[in-house]
């Protein structure tokens, strides 16, 4: 970093408002909602949703209560097409829902626009040009006045084709974004927003959508209330528009700037579910409306079922919801602190006793509402969930279990608990991780001295080595317990494998990369049961005397089984050889 970011970055000029009154507002209503998940955050994606996981998240806004959902690009691909044919042919929209396309200021784009929208009864056309500065200088290399040509433009071919969908009796409402408007002069994104509304003529009985996006944050969230109110205040037939908001998460507030700019005077919010979008995310409805819940204002959106919702978010986006993500987390209704749970258990009981307002310390609503509920998690025993579990070995030994990885080791973790009866202390529940996880080297072991990865060209990779194959030792007619110690005495005190009529196998293999080349090595040459790699993940160990890699891999066995593996390495192509050993080792 530099010492002096002054002489490469600079202060956000603010907007000239001495006689700003949204300071002293309050919210007293939901605001309208758009969801913009379908568009905004599927192209955030690193793989973008099929059109089933869209219908999925599509049905699921719409049993939350979204009246507005944003559910492509239609004119971008054949995919996005479709999908608005598919959503408008099957009937799938309900009739109090208005779908929303995106478009450039493009003929070709706009046409290909209004014909996907044919035969849809409520819809939104949202067309869009960037105005701001960087993009007037170094993107299109326009004039301001040949910037606000090309929206005058976009706009009047719209408007010659509404009758193509007004003849059929849809209804159209138009909106219009001057994209980066949060880093845009007020003045310019005012004189080009009223070029489109005259080309519009919007009225109070039909009102066109000015939505005016912090598309990068580059201003605290007060400039941006700032820029809104001057926008309301100054912007000509204000009463025949509708002002909306749609913010990004570039410095960290976006709910912020959201909430502020409702106070300036916004009408509408544009958002996605927990966040999710192009690079630090798009505002996350879900906590701005339950930001509005814990005031008392009805949100208009329903989120009851919030794991249910979580678990549609995550299936369908490959995305996960942090653990202290508010209101959604999983760990945001669980106290580790014990003066903090002495406070929720004392308010929880004198809530119980009067059951009027909600004031339970530390709980800024009742879990119940949301189908949630309240924990305890400060050390680990046998009622410790795998949050708790999950939250020892990070903050202790900095290891970051993935969330499914919690689930798998959780009930594992707990059952031993259960059987010493007593608490366990974080060195305890990591030796158990340890050898659930990194110790598991039997049947497969690896001679790590003779395993060797190259690259073969462009994504191609062949590693050789050798594995030893060894079989469970078992004594007939001991106990379980017993024989397991016989076993065990058995596998480490042999050193020669033929011993045991056992031997090194040497393999090859070769794959798109390491793990897939190892995975191949170890089915194809060593004669492993069939597998495939599901998810992987890796970080850095600090623990210990020497910095490591930990890896974590989850495979697939030919009857379905997911089972996850872990190993580590100071290599970390060798941890992740490990873990995949590891997997298949728990596998069985």
């Amino acid at each position: 970093m530099l010492k002096s970011p002054s002489s490469k970055y600079q202060r956000f000029d603010p907007v000239s408002l001495p006689n700003r009154r949204w300071p002293s507002q309050t919210i007293s209503q939901a605001p309208i909602w758009c969801s913009v998940d379908l568009r905004d955050g599927n192209q955030a994606l690193a793989v973008p949703m099929n059109v089933s996981q869209k219908l999925d998240m599509f049905d699921a806004l719409v049993k939350c209560g979204f009246k507005e959902i944003e559910v492509g690009f239609p004119s971008a691909s054949n995919t996005e097409f479709a999908f608005n044919r598919r959503l408008i042919e099957e009937k799938r929209i309900p009739d109090d829902v208005t779908i929303q396309c995106l478009v450039q200021a493009r003929e070709d784009l706009i046409e290909k626009t209004v014909e996907s929208l044919i035969g849809a009864k409520k819809v939104v056309i949202h067309m869009y040009n960037s105005t701001s500065p960087a993009q007037r200088k170094y993107v299109f290399g326009k004039s301001k006045e040949e910037i606000i040509a090309v929206a005058v433009k976009g706009a009047q071919m719209i408007k010659d084709r509404l009758h193509r969908l007004t003849a059929g009796g849809t209804q159209v409402t138009l909106q219009y974004s001057p994209e980066s408007f949060s880093a845009t002069e007020v003045e310019f994104a005012k004189e080009i927003s009223e070029a489109v509304m005259d080309v519009w003529q919007p009225t109070p009985q039909h009102k066109m959508i000015l939505n005016l996006p912090d598309t990068v944050e580059v201003c605290m969230p007060n400039v941006y209330a700032d820029q809104i109110e001057w926008i309301c205040t100054n912007l000509k037939n204000r009463e025949s528009v509708i002002i909306s908001l749609h913010t990004h998460n570039d410095r960290g507030t976006g709910t912020a700037a959201t909430e502020l700019g409702l106070l300036a005077g916004a009408d509408r919010v544009e958002g996605t579910l927990f966040g999710n979008g192009e690079r630090t995310g798009n505002l996350d409805i879900v906590q701005v409306a339950m930001n509005l819940y814990m005031h008392g204002i009805d949100p208009q959106l329903d989120f009851s079922d919030m794991s249910s919702l979580i678990h549609m978010y995550e299936r369908t986006t490959g995305m996960t919801v942090a653990p202290r993500h508010p209101y959604s987390g999983e760990l945001v209704f669980t106290a580790f602190s014990g003066s903090h749970q002495d406070a929720i258990k004392k308010g929880l009981s004198g809530y119980e006793q009067h059951k009027t307002i909600w004031d339970v310390p530390y709980l800024t609503i009742d879990p119940n509402d949301i189908s949630r509920e309240y924990r305890e998690v400060i050390r680990v025993n046998s009622q410790s969930g795998k949050g708790g579990v999950a939250y020892l070995l990070e903050s202790e030994f900095g290891i970051e279990l993935p969330k499914d990885m919690q689930r798998e080791f959780g009930p594992i973790a707990n059952d031993i608990v259960d059987k010493l009866g007593r608490e366990v202390s974080g060195t305890e529940l990591k030796d158990m991780f340890w050898k659930e996880y990194i110790e598991r080297d039997r049947p497969w072991s690896l001679a790590d001295d003779s395993f060797h990865m190259e690259t073969c060209g462009i994504h191609s990779f062949r590693c050789t080595g050798k594995v030893c194959h060894r079989p469970e030792v078992v004594f007939p007619g001991l106990p379980t317990e017993e024989n397991k110690r016989m076993a065990e005495f058995v596998s480490v005190s042999l050193t020669d494998c033929s011993t045991v009529n056992l031997s090194w196998k040497p393999f090859t293999g070769q794959g798109n990369g390491p793990i897939a080349a190892f995975a191949d090595a170890l089915i194809t040459d060593a004669g492993a049961p069939s597998f495939e790699v599901t998810t992987y993940r890796e970080q850095s160990l600090s623990s210990g005397t020497e910095a490591a890699a930990l890896a974590f891999i989850q495979i697939k066995t030919a009857t379905g089984k997911l089972v996850w593996g872990a190993g580590v390495d100071t290599n970390i192509e060798l941890a992740s050889i490990k873990a995949v050993l590891s997997a298949v080792n728990r596998a069985g």
